[in-house]
């Protein structure tokens, strides 16, 4: 949660990111990591090693480069509407190799005091929508999204909290 005492250009990763992170194995295979990422609901989360290091990223956009039959049936079903073509990616055509074949190399990471405005420069220069925090041992520790900084945005002009009297009940006075 966003603390309401901080103005937007002083947030930073640590005050933005999710902590509760799906992390996927190396040696994971494909279609164990996409039923993984649908099962949590994410579209992307990082790849660690034995040590639990931040090696790379899986995302959909992988997964659908991954896919050999995706070409095909995005062709063959024009008319199906659609806004991606990762949504045609079914986990059965996913080849049984290990999600460090076909993750993305060189993840973009981060320190806690990264701020807002550096994380969305990163991600629109990198074209990304999503960074992963790392501690000193490169271990992921949170990941911001594109949409963690827009909810900051859209935050910014809420009034904060009132205070609250020892019943629970806001205090007007």
């Amino acid at each position: 949660m966003l603390p309401h005492n901080k103005p937007l250009a002083s947030l930073t990763a640590a005050d933005l990111m999710t902590r509760d992170l799906t992390l996927i194995p190396r040696e994971m295979s494909l279609p164990a990591a996409s039923r993984l990422l649908a099962r949590a609901q994410v579209s992307g989360a990082p790849v660690v090693d034995e040590q639990g290091r931040c090696i790379g990223v899986l995302s959909v956009t992988d997964l659908a480069h991954a896919d050999p039959e995706k070409a095909h049936r995005t062709t063959q079903h024009a008319s199906v509407p659609c806004h991606c073509a990762w949504q045609f990616v079914e986990i059965e055509n996913l080849p049984a190799e290990r999600v460090d074949a076909f993750m993305t190399k060189d993840p973009v990471t981060v320190t806690p005091g990264t701020s807002i405005h550096h994380l969305a420069k990163m991600m629109v220069e990198a074209h990304i929508h999503r960074v992963i925090v790392v501690n000193a041992e490169q271990r992921a520790i949170g990941l911001v999204s594109s949409t963690d900084i827009l909810a900051a945005i859209a935050r910014e002009d809420e009034p904060a909290p009132r205070s609250s009297d020892v019943r629970g009940h806001a205090y007007v006075g």
